[in-house]
C-alpha cells in the first residue's frame, strides 16, 4: 500500500505530507481548489512529462516522495527483480526537479524513469480523468483482457513475440534473395575473382610480418653493397681509379729518381701508398663478399610485399581480415552456386515458422477465449451491483489466421446492451459518458483482484453519475476497498460517506500568495465536508443531519 505522499513546490502546492490508510481514502474541496494537482504530482513521481512550470518558484526544488510497503509475497518477488528492497521492506519513489533536471530515485538510488514505470505498474493503478475514454478505442480492449489473463498469457506472447521476429527476419532474407536473382550473374563472378585474387596469393598468418623483417634487412644490405661497389670502383686499378692513377704517378717518378736524387724518397713514399692502397682494395673486396645479399631474393621479397599489401588495400587491413572475407565470399558464392536451392531452403524454413506461428496463435487464441468468458461473468457481475439493470456486456473475441500480427490473430471487441430486449452492439457505439465510468470501474475492479496490485487510484471516475447510480458507485468503491487501498478524488458526498480516511484540499490566499493544503478530517469534521458537498454554501442542521445520516449508514456496512 502507499503509506505516505509528500509534495513540495509543485503548482499551487508549497509543501504537503499525508499519511494515507488502508481501505477507502477519499479526498474532496472546492472545484478548483487542487484535488487532482496531488494525482498530478503522483503522477509526476511515476515518471510521466510534466509542465516546464511544474517549479512553483523559480529556483526551488520540486519534489514528489511515495513510500510504498506491506507487500504481499507476490509482489515483494516482482521487486526483488529491481534489487531495490530495503531492510525495512519499503519501497520509496521519489523525483525531483531543480534547475530544469530531473533526478528519479528508488530508495536512494538514482534510476531512469523508465525504471520507475516499471517497479510503479506491481505498485498501483492510476485512472485519471478521462481514462474510461480508452474504452472507446477498440484496440485497448485486447490490451485489457490480457492483462486478466495473466502469467500463462505472458508466457506464450513472449514465445510468439520471438516466433514472428525470427519468421520476418527469414523472410526479409527471402525476399531479398529473390530480388538478387537478376544481379546474381555478376555478384558471382565478382566472389569469384576476389576468392581467385585471394587463394593465388596464399597468404599466411604472420608472413606479412615475417617479410617486412626481411625485406628491412636486405635492403640495408643493398644500400651498403652499392657503397662497397662504389669504393671499389674509386679505388681500382682500371681507368680512373685511385690505383691507376698512383700506378701512374709511380712510373713518372721513378723516371725523375733516375735523372735527380733528391726526388727518390718522395718515389719510395708513393710506393708505400701503393702498398697501403692495395691492401684497402683487398679488404673491401673482401668485406663485400661477406655480405648476405642477393638481388633475386630482394626482388623476390618486394613482390610478395606488394601483392600482400595489395590485398590489404581491396580487403582489409591485416590478413586475418583477407581470410575473413575470403570465408565471407566463398559462402557466398555456396549460396549463389545454389541460389535455388538457397530460395527453397529459405522458403522452406517460412513454412515451418509459419506453422509453429499458427500453433502457438491457436494457443495464444484459446486462453483469450477461456478468460474472456471467465472476465466477461466477472464484469457482468460488477455492472449489476453499478445499477447496469438487465444489461449484457459480451467479449467477442474473432480470430483471422491469414492475418497474424505479433500478439497473434485475434481481434478483441468488448459489446453491450444497456436496454431490455436490444441487441449487444460495439461499446464504443452505444456507452454514455457515466456508462463509461462505471464500465471502467467494473472492469478496474475485476482486473485488480487478479493483477495484485494493492493501490488504485481513482481522480473524478464518478464524472456524469448521481442518485441510485452514485450510491451504486459508492458502495462498488467501498467493496473493492475491502481488499485494496483505494485513493479516490471525488465530488459525489455517496462516495465520500464512505471514506475510511476522509482528506480535505483547501486553496488559501494569505498576503498575496495562494496555496494548497491537505487536511486529514475527523469525523465531525467529514460530516461538515458532506454536508458542504449536499447543500453547497447554505448548510442547515437538516442538510447536517442528513449528513450525518449518510456517514453513520455506510460506517456500518
Amino acid at each position: 500500500m502507499l503509506y505516505s505522499l509528500h509534495v513540495k513546490n509543485i503548482a499551487l502546492i508549497d509543501d504537503v505530507e499525508i499519511d494515507l490508510t488502508e481501505g477507502l481514502n477519499i479526498l474532496t474541496g472546492e472545484t478548483g481548489a487542487g484535488k487532482s494537482i496531488l494525482i498530478d504530482a503522483v503522477n509526476f513521481a511515476l515518471g510521466s512529462r510534466m509542465p516546464k512550470d511544474i517549479v512553483r518558484d523559480e529556483g526551488d526544488v520540486a519534489l514528489c516522495e511515495l513510500v510504498f510497503g506491506g507487500f504481499d509475497e507476490a509482489t515483494r518477488e516482482n521487486l526483488q527483480r529491481f534489487d531495490i528492497m530495503s531492510t525495512d521492506d519499503q519501497v520509496i519513489l521519489q523525483r525531483r526537479v531543480s534547475g530544469g533536471r530531473s533526478v528519479c530515485k528508488v530508495n536512494g538510488e538514482t534510476v531512469t524513469a523508465s525504471t520507475i514505470r516499471e517497479i510503479a505498474e506491481y505498485l498501483l493503478d492510476i485512472h485519471g480523468q478521462h481514462e474510461h475514454q480508452s474504452l472507446l478505442y477498440r484496440k485497448n480492449h485486447k490490451l485489457m483482457l490480457d492483462s486478466f489473463c495473466g502469467s500463462d498469457l505472458d508466457d506464450e506472447l513472449c514465445k510468439l513475440h520471438n516466433l514472428y521476429d525470427e519468421y520476418h527476419r527469414v523472410k526479409g532474407e527471402y525476399e531479398d534473395a529473390i530480388k538478387s536473382t537478376q544481379s546474381l550473374a555478376a555478384d558471382l563472378d565478382y566472389a569469384r575473382f576476389v576468392v581467385n585474387e585471394i587463394e593465388a596469393a596464399d597468404v599466411k598468418p604472420g608472413e606479412d610480418e615475417a617479410l617486412e623483417a626481411d625485406f628491412a634487412r636486405m635492403n640495408n644490405a643493398r644500400n651498403i653493397a652499392e657503397m662497397t661497389g662504389g669504393v671499389e670502383a674509386a679505388l681500382s686499378s682500371d681507368g680512373e681509379g685511385a690505383s691507376a692513377l698512383t700506378g701512374h704517378a709511380l712510373s713518372l717518378l721513378r723516371q725523375i729518381s733516375e735523372m735527380d736524387e733528391s726526388v727518390k724518397p718522395m718515389y719510395e713514399q708513393l710506393i708505400t701508398a701503393e702498398d697501403i692502397l692495395g691492401e684497402c682494395i683487398r679488404g673491401i673486396t673482401d668485406y663485400a663478399g661477406t655480405l648476405e645479399y642477393s638481388e633475386e631474393d630482394y626482388s623476390r621479397t618486394s613482390e610478395r610485399l606488394d601483392t600482400i599489401n595489395s590485398l590489404k588495400m581491396k580487403y582489409g587491413g591485416t590478413i586475418e581480415a583477407i581470410k575473413e572475407r575470403l570465408d565471407a565470399e566463398s559462402d557466398r558464392i555456396e549460396k549463389m552456386t545454389d541460389h535455388d536451392s538457397y530460395i527453397a531452403g529459405l522458403q522452406d524454413k517460412m513454412e515451418q515458422l509459419h506453422a509453429a506461428l499458427l500453433e502457438i496463435c491457436e494457443k495464444v487464441s484459446a486462453i483469450r477465449h477461456k478468460e474472456a468468458l471467465i472476465l466477461q461473468r466477472d464484469i457482468v457481475e460488477a455492472l449489476s451491483n453499478l445499477n447496469f439493470i438487465d444489461s449484457r456486456f459480451e467479449i467477442v473475441v474473432s480470430s483471422d489466421s491469414e492475418n497474424i500480427m505479433r500478439d497473434g490473430f485475434d481481434d478483441v471487441e468488448f459489446m453491450i446492451s444497456t436496454n431490455p430486449g436490444e441487441p449487444v452492439r460495439p461499446l464504443t457505439s452505444v456507452a454514455s459518458g457515466g456508462e463509461l465510468s462505471r464500465i471502467m470501474l467494473a472492469l478496474k475492479s475485476v482486473l485488480a483482484k487478479r493483477d495484485n496490485i494493492g493501490t488504485l487510484i481513482f481522480d473524478e471516475i464518478d464524472t456524469g453519475i448521481s442518485g441510485k447510480t452514485a450510491q451504486l458507485v459508492a458502495d462498488r468503491m467501498s467493496y473493492i476497498a475491502q481488499d485494496h487501498q483505494v485513493i479516490a478524488v471525488t465530488h459525489l458526498p455517496q462516495i465520500a460517506s464512505h471514506a475510511t480516511t476522509h482528506f480535505l484540499i483547501e486553496k488559501n490566499a494569505t498576503d498575496g500568495h495562494t496555496s494548497t493544503t491537505v487536511r486529514r478530517l475527523s469525523y465531525d469534521d467529514s460530516v461538515e465536508e458532506i454536508a458542504r458537498m449536499l447543500a453547497g454554501e447554505k448548510i442547515t442542521d437538516a442538510v447536517r443531519n442528513n449528513a450525518a445520516e449518510l456517514k453513520r449508514t455506510y460506517a456500518k456496512k
